[in-house]
């Protein structure tokens, strides 16, 4: 029987959702709200009784103090005189996981199971008080700020059309798919036949793959073995397995080409083959065999580094974009709770730690000619919406993250998560970093059920954005099945059930079993045994769904009985789906029916290489220049203005709706200070709390150096992680590295891409930073990813449609361990009195700052980095923390010396005093230049006077300037050639840095 129960606030109680929809409603879209009431309503489709039914209203859905319910509609009772009714809900096939948690919780409260057809649908009913709203406002209202078309779908009904016994109806989105399964048999006879199939199916095959995906179904070798078991050409799950694995996404294409590099100024010509193993792999691979401290990296779901002598931490990171541009939310919670499969497929499987999140975007507060699909502040609500869902909701604390703005993201935003994890150095006797799936080992499928949703996620994502992108590929993550999934599989390991295990993450089970059967030389898979959601998905849609909270594990007959009976203790779904056979094959069936039988090693030979020509053009051939700017005699306006600046201000709003202490784990947080209101330079967590040894975290975003050269932003990003995490107190020498590559297209293409020979050329040299600094710095690159195709065409004010490129972007992480806690340092003066040190020399490197970017210029001098001298000056810090000889450590970066010092002051709450001609700098460098250069390798420390000659003996060897002092003023001043250039009070920087988003905290 179905049935409707509306729940909401009691109407003398405010209603904080209905008053933060009048607020966006009138912010956001200028509609005039007077005010708003939110009732949540659950559609059961249930075979439950009057009795049961209100049973549960009452003792599972329904706070007697607080809310009415009612099976009838509650609007007149809630708003009398409402105006507008607007209903949204999630349409058939999308994840509820409000109508899921329900369900459990009304199984728990009545002691019985729900059958498969037997489910509660979760919805929203806004009641509105809008006497001057229209229809075109109110479905505006739904259409831009309530729903999202490709996975909601909305009702909107006027005050005279209410029908006030019924309601808005019985609207039950239930998936009826009425067909049949079936396994398409594929023939193939020329590559523009394979095209045409791959352009209809939405595979985003190479065109130079096709000859070798033809050539392995018309090998006699391979038709013969095929005819045996009853098959002849390609299947579509065949081709759908081929098209998940050989994607951008998967197998990394760009990264493993071959470069036709030449510098358009020198004539130099050059050949590059393989970035990812010439820069990436080869280096780190080097770099490891010298460290004890590298523990697994390149081949698994995360690399793995020692914390201490007990344990080692697993780290990582994902991109989400394509999926997050066309449903933040959705695109966002899955992007943060995926990558925390990602540890727990790692080895043998860590805990959950920590969680990690950056965004670039276009400017929130945009009014130009673009049209993209989401506006960058409905963008950037929904992913901040998504990560807090996906963190909070999941108990792992969410410990650092970063925002970017920039027009160029229009066309496709970024969204970068990382995960860390912990895990026992030795788990049942076994080490913890390695796993292998056996013969005759079972195949198991644990967590979540296989539906529609995610199909070609990893497809559409190796591709730009545009009106012909799939919706398919958006998802809606579960945070609560995910941590019983979490819990199980963490005590299955400790009980040395668990051979092997990784998550179902891109490509779903092609990638997971796909992946798994090499090690174990062959797998034998009944795709008719997989839980579904719903019935009638066909076994190609089964292989490769994305549909999110699952995992394969590998597990020996032997133990199937407890590794069963811990699934259930903990309420997970486990399947077995098959086994592991050393048989050389990968064998798929749906029933009796074969539907896949290739070799397991037949992707990772006979491909081509991707070729690309790279052209690069030195930054004064391409007409940059230094701007021509005449100091002011005063900079107080200046350092108030960036400090107000989209991308240096407070961004507090966000990061408060992170729970960072959800572990207890927090040591170093996202705030520092006595008010804890400026970001810290990096984070610190005490993963395990029986512990001593902390982890230190930073994240790096340079962006705009990139506009003069790629190498510059990438040596500088580099530079930069290395001295966060040692200005907390992370060990330089164990730190190691993250890259996360978001590119666009670089395939030359003179009507859709002409300056992709360009684009190829800042990625080969940001690569070469990449090699040449970890090597120098002795960085090994324990995780890493690359995401291509940050393009966009989207329509103007005008109708025309545009392609817009995103900037080439990489994230560096950097990580350390925190060997004592006692080293730990924050960025804030805390004695009046102290020293102020600036180390390392300043120059003129300006191009590519904050400081030009604010005034609408690029420059040609970016900060060239030394990467031997910050990494030696980065020891010398380590062992001055160790010695406690420091008593605050922060760094220049954006806006250089002059915001560095004014967020110490905020920080701190103290003044500061500073001599500009005392810097080690140039003489002829001029007020603009110490004050704003972006030099890398500097670090600005406050010094107890007591512990002056002992620092200054630690630092002989390096450039070290006592610049000024902390002072009891509550002001910033600093002075040059004897007069004050800048006098700033500490609550006029406060207002300047809080006023932009202030009002969102």
């Amino acid at each position: 029987m179905a049935s409707r129960l509306e729940i909401g606030l009691r109407p003398q109680l405010p209603d904080p959702a209905g008053a933060g929809l009048r607020a966006r409603a009138r912010a956001y879209l200028r509609l005039p709200v007077e005010e708003a009431r939110v009732l949540r309503v659950l559609t059961f489709d249930t075979a439950l009784d009057e009795n049961q039914l209100d049973f549960v209203r009452q003792e599972v859905f329904t706070n007697p103090v607080t809310e009415l319910s009612s099976f009838a509609p509650l609007a007149g009772q809630i708003m009398p005189a409402f105006d507008w009714a607007l209903w949204v809900g999630l349409k058939p096939g999308v994840r509820d996981n409000e109508g899921a948690t329900a369900i459990e919780g009304m199984a728990d409260a009545l002691g019985r199971e729900f059958g498969p057809d037997e489910a509660v649908y979760a919805s929203r009913l806004h009641l509105l008080r809008a006497p001057r709203l229209t229809r075109a406002g109110a479905e505006a209202l739904c259409a831009e700020l309530l729903a999202n078309p490709i996975i909601q779908r909305w009702r909107v009904i006027g005050a005279a059309e209410w029908d006030s016994q019924n309601g808005v109806g019985l609207i039950i989105p239930r998936v009826e798919l009425g067909r049949r399964p079936v396994v398409e048999r594929i023939e193939a006879r020329s590559d523009a036949e394979l095209m045409e199939l791959s352009d209809r199916r939405g595979l985003f095959l190479n065109p130079a793959d096709l000859p070798a995906i033809r050539a392995y179904f018309d090998d006699p070798r391979v038709r013969a073995e095929r005819a045996a078991v009853g098959l002849a050409g390609p299947t579509d799950v065949e081709l759908e397995y081929i098209s998940q694995a050989r994607s951008d996404h998967c197998n990394h294409n760009t990264f493993t080409g071959r470069y036709a590099y030449r510098d358009l100024a020198t004539g130099q010509s050059v050949e590059v083959d393989n970035l990812f193993k010439s820069c990436i792999k080869t280096p780190t691979e080097q770099l490891a065999a010298q460290k004890a401290w590298v523990v697994s990296v390149l081949w698994d779901n995360a690399g793995v580094a020692r914390l201490d002598e007990q344990y080692n931490y697993a780290v990582t990171g994902e991109t989400h974009n394509s999926p997050s541009n066309m449903e933040a939310y959705g695109g966002a919670i899955t992007g943060i709770v995926g990558v925390y499969r990602d540890p727990l497929g790692t080895g043998l499987g860590s805990k959950l730690a920590a969680g990690m999140w950056g965004f670039c975007v276009g400017p929130r507060d945009y009014d130009g000619d673009l049209r993209p699909l989401l506006h960058p502040r409905r963008l950037l609500d929904g992913l901040i919406d998504g990560v807090r869902d996906g963190g909070n909701k999941s108990g792992i604390p969410t410990a650092l993250g970063t925002l970017i703005f920039d027009e160029r993201y229009l066309g496709k935003c970024l969204v970068f998560v990382g995960a860390v994890g912990v895990m026992p150095r030795e788990v049942a006797g076994r080490p913890s970093h390695l796993k292998a799936a056996g013969d005759g080992d079972l195949v198991i499928m644990c967590g979540g059920r296989v539906g529609a949703d995610g199909i070609h996620g990893v497809t559409a994502s190796s591709a730009g954005f545009s009106d012909n992108t799939p919706a398919g590929h958006v998802q809606i993550g579960d945070p609560y099945t995910q941590k019983k999934m979490h819990d199980f599989l963490l005590e299955a390991r400790d009980e040395g059930l668990i051979n092997f295990i990784t998550d179902n993450g891109g490509g779903g089970l092609s990638s997971s079993i796909g992946e798994s059967a090499r090690s174990s030389r062959g797998a034998e898979v009944d795709l008719a045994k997989a839980p579904l959601k719903y019935q009638g998905l066909d076994p190609w849609q089964i292989w490769v769904s994305e549909s999110q909270e699952r995992m394969t594990v590998a597990v020996a007959p032997d133990n199937l009985p407890r590794f069963m009976s811990l699934s259930a203790k903990h309420g997970v779904e486990s399947t077995v789906l098959g086994r592991y056979a050393a048989t050389g094959k990968l064998k798929l069936t749906y029933g009796s029916e074969v539907c896949c039988y290739v070799d397991v090693d037949f992707l990772e030979s006979g491909f081509p290489q991707w070729r690309f020509e790279a052209q690069w053009t030195p930054p004064a051939l391409r007409g940059l220049v230094e701007p021509v700017l005449a100091a002011p005699i005063e900079a107080d306006k200046l350092i108030l203005e960036l400090l107000a600046s989209p991308n240096l201000c407070s961004r507090q709003w966000i990061n408060r709706q992170f729970d960072h202490e959800v572990q207890g784990s927090s040591v170093i947080k996202p705030f520092v200070g006595p008010a804890q209101d400026v970001p810290s330079e990096a984070a610190v967590l005490l993963p395990r709390l029986d512990g001593r040894a902390g982890l230190a975290m930073a994240q790096v975003f340079l962006t705009e150096y990139g506009d003069i050269d790629t190498y510059d932003m990438v040596a500088a990003e580099i530079d930069e992680g290395l001295r966060r995490v040692t200005a907390v107190g992370g060990d330089p020498a164990q730190t190691g590295g993250m890259d996360n590559f978001c590119w666009p297209s670089i395939q030359y293409d003179p009507k859709n891409n002409p300056d992709g020979r360009y684009k190829a050329a800042q990625l080969v040299r940001a690569c070469w930073a990449l090699r040449d600094c970890c090597l120098t710095a002795g960085i090994p690159l324990l995780s890493g990813k690359d995401s291509m195709y940050v393009d966009g065409t989207i329509a103007d004010r005008r109708g025309l449609r545009r392609r817009v490129s995103g900037p080439p972007t990489m994230m560096f992480t950097a990580t350390a361990p925190v060997h004592d806690l006692a080293w730990c340092q924050t960025l804030e003066p805390k004695v009046a009195g102290d020293i102020v040190y600036v180390l390392g020399r300043t120059k003129d490197e300006l191009g590519g700052g904050a400081l030009y970017n604010h005034l609408g210029q690029v420059g040609l001098q970016a900060p060239k980095s030394d990467l031997a001298a910050t990494k030696a000056l980065c020891l010398a810090v380590h062992q001055g923390l160790k010695e406690g000889l420091l008593a605050a450590v922060c760094l220049p970066s954006r806006g250089g010396l002059a915001l560095a010092w004014a967020r110490m002051a905020l920080a701190g709450g103290l003044g500061l005093e500073l001599d500009l001609d005392a810097l080690d700098a140039p003489d002829d460098l001029g007020l603009l230049g110490r004050l704003f250069s972006e030099s890398t390798g500097r670090l600005v420390v406050c010094v107890d006077p007591a512990k002056a000659a002992a620092f200054e003996a630690l630092l002989a060897d390096f450039s070290a300037r006592a610049v000024g002092r902390v002072t009891k003023g509550k002001s910033l001043v600093i002075t040059s050639g004897g007069q004050a250039v800048a006098s700033l009070a500490i609550g006029k920087m406060r207002r300047q840095f809080t006023r932009r988003f202030g009002a969102l905290v």
